[in-house]
């Protein structure tokens, strides 16, 4: 019986990872010294979190001395908090931008626009040019009808400073210091250390 054909090899994952960060737009930035992402660690924030899984990387990878910190914080279905990013330049200032409701796609364009090199408007330029979308997959944003304007949403230390203390922690009964094997008719009396213990 002869030999089967050798079928050609696929890409591997390190080509496809690397055509992935080193497709157009390429993000090079200008003047950010670090950037912070704070969202939350499920149940919502989507459009942030396919962000930091999908364009954070293209983003680091473009700008190796880019200090990137993410902060994702475990967040109930109940509570209501939005995701932000802030930009810190290297001059020493700072811009927050507000997350919520707004595609990965957006959320790379917004960074991209606030402190793009000049590289990013010449690609804009060349993609209007050839009728291209600037960022694949941008042209599908807005589908979706968000279910809070973004303006009604509190930053997490918002909504941290304003959440109510939780309530104090009730003081054990008899009944349970006697089921930890205390005796409940001690409960009541004063004990009474040092020199005066013996005294009547």
């Amino acid at each position: 019986m002869p030999p089967k054909p050798k079928l050609p090899l696929g890409p591997s994952q390190l080509s496809t990872v690397l055509k992935s960060l080193n497709a157009n737009p390429k993000l090079e930035l200008s003047g950010v010294k670090a950037l912070k992402l704070t969202l939350a660690q499920s149940n919502d924030h989507w459009g942030a979190r396919h962000f930091a899984k999908e364009h954070l990387p293209r983003l680091k990878w473009a700008n190796q001395a880019l200090e990137v910190e993410v902060t994702k914080v475990p967040k109930s279905a109940a509570e209501v908090w939005r995701p932000e990013l802030e930009l810190r330049f290297e001059n020493g200032k700072t811009q927050t931008i507000n997350l919520q409701n707004m595609w990965s796609t957006a959320i790379v364009r917004s960074i991209m626009d606030t402190a793009g090199a000049p590289s990013w408007a010449a690609w804009k330029v060349r993609a209007q040019e050839q009728g291209l979308p600037v960022l694949p997959g941008e042209e599908n944003e807005g589908k979706e009808r968000p279910q809070y304007q973004s303006s009604e949403i509190p930053s997490l230390a918002q909504f941290r400073a304003s959440a109510p203390p939780p309530p104090p922690k009730a003081a054990p009964t008899p009944k349970a210091k006697a089921e930890k094997g205390v005796d409940p008719s001690a409960l009541d009396s004063k004990t009474v250390s040092g020199p005066d213990a013996a005294l009547p």
